[in-house]
């Protein structure tokens, strides 16, 4: 094989190996017999509460009097606040577990879910302060959807959605979308419990990622993209990028070449 030949081969090589596929940026694809995925209930259970979590709760009556006392947002709807009004009016859950209501004082919240919170506290009140007359409705939300994302995508960082549920899809499009050069095959979700923790690997470009346990988020995940070789490689994300480099690195070789010559 002579020597053009071998460098067209060299480069061809250099062009194909850099290139980030498409199909490997496409989303949930179905690899299989082009039947629907179906999404377990399994993977959908209700959260239950750890240490540090943050509860907005607001205690409604038919005369809103009565209940001023346990509305220190001043009857505003839950969830209605920013963050930082969140922080500050919400109830956070202790290393015990509880969280400090007025009046009702301690109430122990740990591996409960927002529902059992809200009949827990309930049932306080009726047994303490009101009848059923009083009309009391409660309401018991977390205060945000919080999780954190870091590596390639377009914004790292701690997020907060005010929604109930959400999966690692709306979470990273919520992040600005993984970049081009992040591996959308192996994306981590880091899930901690009071035991400890447990990682689950997505394969996002495959549509029975559907059914990980790991696809509908709990609050406070972590989850890492991690970069595909090429970014390490530095040749480029497309043919043309790597074109380009491939020239300047040739052209730079051959301007050394000619000074050494001279």
């Amino acid at each position: 094989m002579n020597k053009p030949n071998i460098y067209l081969f060299f480069l061809l090589s250099i062009l194909l190996t850099s290139c980030v596929p498409t199909k490997d940026l496409i989303y949930l694809q179905n690899n299989n017999d082009g039947t629907n995925a179906v999404v377990t209930p399994s993977n959908q259970k209700p959260y239950r509460l750890q240490t540090n979590d943050l509860l907005n709760i607001a205690i409604r009556a038919i005369d809103p009097k009565l209940v001023e006392i346990f509305n220190p947002t001043g009857g505003q709807n839950v969830g209605s606040v920013g963050e930082q009004n969140n922080y500050l009016n919400g109830y956070s859950v202790d290393d015990h577990g509880n969280i400090r209501l007025p009046a009702l004082g301690e109430v122990n919240v740990l591996g409960y879910t927002t529902e059992e919170v809200r009949v827990k506290i309930e049932k306080l009140l009726f047994e303490k302060y009101f009848k059923n007359e009083a009309g009391i409705f409660v309401i018991v939300k977390l205060a945000g959807f919080r999780y954190t994302i870091n590596g390639e995508v377009g914004s790292m960082g701690t997020k907060t959605l005010y929604q109930d549920k959400v999966n690692i899809m709306e979470a990273i499009a919520n992040a600005g979308d993984i970049t081009i050069t992040g591996d959308r095959k192996d994306v981590k979700v880091i899930r901690s419990f009071p035991q400890g923790s447990e990682t689950f690997s997505l394969d996002l470009t495959d549509s029975k990622a559907v059914n990980s346990p790991g696809f509908f988020l709990q609050p406070n995940d972590y989850i890492y993209v991690k970069p595909l070789k090429q970014k390490t490689w530095g040749t480029g994300k497309t043919g043309i990028e790597s074109l380009t480099t491939i020239v300047t690195l040739l052209s730079l070789a051959t301007t050394t070449y000619l000074l050494l010559s001279n």
